[in-house]
């Protein structure tokens, strides 16, 4: 088999719409899988909330999330390697956000920090690893671990309003538009590109040999990086013309599809 190691997007990738993992899907991985090939989950999504997808899929090995900023073994959830956020810098997004009501989550590798998580019930606290953290205590308040993201959400247009006042910004980290109503900030050398091919060469697996799949944009640097780069066809046509070939959509098995073509 040409390619050893194969990454995979989640949202609007691996999952339909309704966020299902199809039956198909799962089978033709397993397949693959048992003939020796690495996959590994490459989203933007929290460790707890993609692990439990490799295992559905009976997967150990890696996943790689944050969009990049952090990569965790799957079996004893162990970080890897994550690119750690000075927090002194995190201050000017912070007070843009309270100025103009913007929701914001600040994340560990596995916590996840909302201002205001005080009032969520504990069962809730303890589903979601939510703490509750206090802007002014960002660089007084000792962690266990450090910042790998900032997540800003809301409507689109507030979202397409912000890109356009930051593009006048100069900044120390990589400001993503991770989804259409999803704005992420990470160290400056975080991606699923970087981080794919740290973990590729960790494995001692030539480019060649990495097949990646994705539909947006904060999937381009792994499309770019890997031998064979696959976009969605649900995917925007910035990240089409990027990849080196197309499959169907995620809502018509499109992961399945690419990997029966290219991998079996």
């Amino acid at each position: 088999m040409k390619y050893k190691l194969i990454a995979l997007d989640v949202d609007g990738t691996l999952l339909t719409d309704d966020h299902v993992l199809t039956p198909g899907t799962i089978e033709v991985i397993k397949q693959i899988a048992g003939q020796g090939a690495e996959f590994v989950l490459c989203t933007g999504r929290a460790p707890f909330s993609c692990i439990p997808y490799m295992e559905q899929m009976g997967l150990e090995g890696y996943a790689i999330t944050h969009n990049g900023a952090a990569t965790v073994s799957v079996k004893g959830e162990r970080v890897i390697h994550h690119f750690e956020m000075r927090s002194e810098g995190l201050k000017p997004y912070i007070q843009y956000c309270e100025q103009n009501n913007v929701h914001y989550d600040l994340n560990t590798t596995f916590g996840l920090y909302v201002e205001g998580a005080s009032g969520l019930s504990q069962e809730a606290l303890d589903m979601y690893h939510k703490f509750l953290i206090e802007p002014k205590d960002l660089t007084e308040r000792p962690l266990d671990d450090p910042f790998v993201k900032m997540t800003l959400s809301g409507d689109i247009p507030v979202m397409d309003k912000i890109m356009e006042e930051w593009s006048t910004w100069t900044h120390e980290f990589n400001v993503l538009r991770s989804g259409d109503y999803f704005i992420d900030l990470m160290h400056k050398d975080s991606s699923k590109g970087s981080a794919l091919k740290h973990l590729a060469e960790m494995r001692g697996i030539p480019v060649e040999n990495v097949l990646a799949i994705g539909n947006y944009y904060n999937d381009l640097t792994m499309l770019e990086y890997a031998g064979l780069g696959i976009a969605m066809d649900n995917s925007p046509q910035e990240v089409k013309d990027v990849a080196d070939v197309m499959t169907a959509s995620n809502n018509e098995e499109g992961v399945k599809i690419a990997l029966q073509k290219y991998c079996l």
